[in-house]
């Protein structure tokens, strides 16, 4: 091998290196590119566009509309989902599963998700104590990895 390519080897090495040690966590938009502000308007969930995106405590959420995004864009609090977005039923069990954003119920004003139909029957069945507990859950939690619970 000529000094060239033993060279052009080490970059491309080198650049892949950098690449793996990218942070990648916004490359995954929040609730998986639904546009959270659609369960509130719509009362459906609608798939957002990357042509109307907008950042809040980390996340980058994407909208289906320019007015979607300004409405979250004046208050977003109101329009996250409880517990980072993670299954409502598994946090009121101390557990972080990725939630469904097909699987939602809005209550007193707060988007919960769900992991699936089953689960959320369960948390359908005592919806003040499991968001109690969840509550009571996320905070202890919310750092966590999933696997670490």
């Amino acid at each position: 091998m000529n000094a060239k390519t033993l060279m052009a080897s080490l970059l491309g090495i080198l650049f892949s290196l950098n690449v793996l040690a990218a942070d990648f966590s916004q490359s995954a938009p929040a609730v998986w590119g639904y546009d959270v502000v659609s369960y509130h308007v719509n009362k459906r969930p609608v798939r957002g566009s990357g042509h109307f995106t907008a950042d809040y405590q980390g996340a980058t959420y994407l909208f289906a509309s320019l007015e979607n995004k300004n409405t979250f864009s004046k208050n977003p609090a109101k329009y996250v989902p409880a517990y980072n977005g993670y299954c409502a039923f598994g946090v009121a069990k101390g557990k972080k599963f990725a939630g469904d954003p097909e699987v939602w119920r809005i209550v007193d004003g707060t988007l919960y998700l769900n992991l699936d139909t089953k689960i959320q029957d369960l948390w359908l069945g005592d919806i003040d104590g499991m968001i109690k507990d969840g509550d009571k859950n996320w905070n202890r939690i919310k750092s966590a990895a999933p696997a670490s619970l």
